[in-house]
């Protein structure tokens, strides 16, 4: 009898936790209101909010580096730009593999995971830029598995998943660095 008194107990506080998850939680990310469409949704959310969390703190960094007056900060890099102006970053672990590649206009990171690469910019809003990029990859024969947009105010995080092809000669460092260049072709 104990025993079922403990799965109830147990049942009442699982489903009091889901309520309180599921009123957390923006509406539109829950399709359903079954516990695993909850859970679903609340973790898409985290997810997204890591998104923006990264995005506010690469703002931040930006506008650290090179503080403006004005409200939308327009830096401007012609083709001419020299390469010392990008600092590149290489980071190894045992899991992961990865470059970034920033400068006042963007900031790029490029990692290996598992058998794709996450590519993340970060930048001002920059009309055209995500085709840029889209076009960019493509002629490198890289095949794009998912694009996530995320936007604040002038800012905009782009997330993309790609494919590595076996005759990809391209390191993840060359390719932080060919995006990069992207956001210097204005």
């Amino acid at each position: 009898m104990s025993h079922i008194a403990v799965e109830r107990n147990r049942r009442r506080q699982m489903n009091e936790h889901l309520k309180v998850l599921r009123s957390m939680t923006p509406c539109f990310y829950i399709k359903r209101g079954d516990q695993a469409s909850i859970i679903g949704g609340v973790i898409e959310f985290i997810k997204e909010m890591q998104l923006v969390l990264e995005l506010l703190e690469s703002k931040k960094r930006r506008r650290s580096i090179s503080p403006s007056p004005g409200p939308s900060p327009k830096p401007v890099l012609g083709p001419s730009t020299p390469q010392s102006e990008h600092s590149i970053v290489v980071h190894e672990n045992i899991k992961e593999l990865g470059a970034s590649c920033n400068s006042p206009v963007a900031d790029v990171e490029a990692k290996i995971s598992g058998s794709n690469v996450v590519l993340r910019t970060v930048s001002r809003r920059i009309p055209g830029q995500v085709v840029k990029i889209i076009t960019l990859l493509e002629n490198l024969c890289l095949e794009i598995l998912h694009l996530n947009i995320s936007s604040m105010e002038d800012t905009v995080l782009y997330s993309f998943v790609i494919k590595i092809g076996l005759e990809c000669q391209l390191s993840v460092e060359e390719l932080a660095i060919e995006v990069q260049k992207t956001f210097s072709h204005n």
